[in-house]
Formats: structure tokens, sequence, C-alpha cells
């Protein structure tokens, strides 16, 4: 039986948010209150296509935005953690959910030469329009009121998970590795002898911790490990391959 490894994407795998980074390609690195203050709660996505018009209207190439994405760090000890999944695709099955686009993760993974560590991305798709503007839809509809219009992960893990189960793949353990509060409501259809692992000092860290707080609590089975850089998510990894 095989391992699944779930990465979120943003403050993850990269050590900033690829939405937030792109502006970076803008000629004063930043956007103007008209598109700034356009977003509203729960409606990223949509707030997300405003900016990749707003980019396109200054008439900035997709090789510039490319680049730019190319430039995005990579959590500490993360590379190694990949290339490791890369090197052992026998045994460990990676995906990510995330709330960014199809374009910028697969950009930057290329780009890093770590695509090869990861199965499947699920994430808003985007594309470029024949215009040269990059559009981005949500990735889908749900009826899950704890998470974002677009995305909720609990819905698609599951979804992957009961795809994989007919397809006579079984998981023996599964880890989540995230940081926000999108991330809390997948970790409920984790099974006791699972892993989520929030990042230290951020929103999912303090969201699990009111939840193992709670006297009553039934929502989360697995088992809690904190982590601040890739090698803690390694070393649990091998330990629990070994074990």
């Amino acid at each position: 039986m095989k391992t699944l490894i779930v990465f979120d994407f943003d403050h993850t795998m990269v050590d900033d948010n690829s939405d937030t980074w792109v502006v970076r390609c803008l000629p004063g690195q930043t956007l103007p209150d008209s598109v700034k203050n356009s977003y509203r709660k729960g409606q990223w996505t949509e707030f997300m296509g405003r900016v990749m018009t707003y980019i396109g209207d200054l008439e900035i190439s997709p090789d510039r935005i490319r680049h730019v994405m190319e430039t995005i760090p990579f959590t500490a000890g993360m590379t190694d953690l990949l290339t490791f999944i890369s090197e052992n695709k026998s045994t460990i099955d990676c995906i990510v959910i995330s709330d960014s686009n199809t374009m910028f993760i697969d950009w930057i993974l290329c780009a890093a030469g770590l695509r090869v560590a990861v199965d499947q991305v699920f994430t808003n798709p985007a594309k470029f329009n024949e215009h040269g503007y990059m559009e981005v839809q949500c990735y889908h509809s749900h009826d899950c009121d704890q998470c974002p219009v677009n995305l909720c992960k609990k819905k698609v893990l599951e979804l992957y998970l009961s795809k994989q189960s007919d397809a006579d793949v079984e998981y023996e353990q599964i880890f989540y590795v995230g940081d926000g509060g999108n991330d809390l409501c997948p970790t409920t259809c984790l099974r006791g002898h699972d892993v989520v692992m929030p990042r230290k000092g951020y929103t999912l860290e303090k969201l699990l911790a009111k939840v193992q707080g709670q006297e009553d609590s039934t929502s989360l089975r697995a088992r809690v490990v904190v982590w601040s850089s890739g090698t803690d998510i390694l070393h649990e990894l091998k330990a629990a391959m070994q074990s």
C-alpha cells in the first residue's frame, strides 16, 4: 500500500503567495487602489481575474509574467522533500490542492525541475486568451459553507480518494500539509492513523489547536504534527515509511 501526501501550495510549497507575487511584474510592483479595493470576502478568484485583466491592459507579456513567477522562493527544505518524493514514486503519491491557478503552479514547479514529484494538481484553471490576457476560472462549485465559493478542498480530496479506490489504490497513510484557513475542512476526512501537518505560526495551526481544545471534538481524528521546514516533513515521512 502506498502513502499519499497532499500539499497546499502558497505559504506551503512556496514561501509566499503566488497570486500576490505576480504584481512584481508591474512597473511599480503595486496595484492601483481601484483594483485593490475591489476584493470581496470569499471571492478571491474573481479578484484575481481583475488583477490579470489590469496586467493585460498594461500589455505585460505572458513571458514576462512567467519569468517573475519563476522567481518565487520555495519554503526551506521543500526542494529536498519534493526530490525525495520524486525518487520514491513507487511508494508515494503526491497531489496539490490549491487556490492558486494551473499556470502559476506549473511554471513554478517546472522551473525548479520538481513537476515530476506531483501526480496531480487541483486548482483554478487558467489560460491566456487570444489577446494575451490571462483568464482564471473557479475550480468548481460546492455547497460547503466553510470554504471559499470556488474551492472546497475536502470535496476535492474525497473525490480523489474515491477515484483511487475505484482503481484499487488504497493508502496506508495520508499526510496533509498546509497553512491556511481553507486547509481545515479537508482534515476532517482524515483517519486516525493519518497525519495533518500545519505550518508553525500560521492560521491552520491555530484552528487545529482550537478544535483539539473542544471536549466533544470528533471532527479531527488525524494526528497533528507542526512543521517549520520541508526537512521536518521529510523526517516525518521517512519515519512513517520505515515503521
